[in-house]
């Protein structure tokens, strides 16, 4: 099933999304963004991210790590961030195949040693283990979610970043 170019589905403007796909079809380097933060710390565990022209990001600890339990911390927001980017994956790859979505959500939970982190033992200071269970109620079949799960598996930028090692350099300026 395919879509009239002209119209919504999912909430999705497939004009939009569809000019992109073509402006990067007509011109391959328009694939190539970058995209960026800026953190300010704010005192003790807090900071905040300025992105683009939207409202600062809070960040802090919860109070059983130091923190006042402010705001989401920094690997919550790193959870948020996959959950969010496969809710991206699953509405666009969804509106391309003409699925209808009435509810999709995305749950996450990661398991962290706090021993490096407290600089109490040396090596992986990261998640051990992330895991993400997505519920979708769709106007389609169990074949077409799993193929569209496996499409979101395979184009998820922030699925691929957790999962691949990406070089990442840290300046001290």
């Amino acid at each position: 099933m395919t879509v009239d170019a002209s119209a919504f589905l999912n909430n999705v403007n497939i004009d939009a999304v569809g000019g992109l796909v073509g402006a990067i079809q007509a011109d391959p380097v328009k694939a190539q963004t970058t995209w960026a933060a800026h953190v300010t710390w704010k005192g003790a565990f807090a900071s905040e991210a300025s992105i683009r022209t939207f409202a600062p990001v809070p960040s802090d600890e919860p109070a059983a790590l130091g923190g006042a339990d402010g705001a989401p911390n920094p690997v919550e927001q790193l959870l948020a961030a996959l959950g969010n980017c496969l809710a991206v994956g699953y509405a666009a790859n969804a509106t391309i195949a003409g699925i209808q979505l009435n509810d999709l959500r995305v749950d996450l939970k990661g398991d962290i040693d706090l021993h490096v982190f407290l600089g109490l033992a040396e090596g992986h200071a990261g998640f051990e283990s992330i895991t993400a269970t997505v519920t979708i109620d769709a106007d389609a079949s169990p074949e077409q979610l799993e193929q569209l799960h496996a499409k979101v598996l395979a184009s998820s930028p922030v699925g691929h970043t957790v999962r691949n090692a990406v070089p990442l350099e840290v300046v001290l300026a």
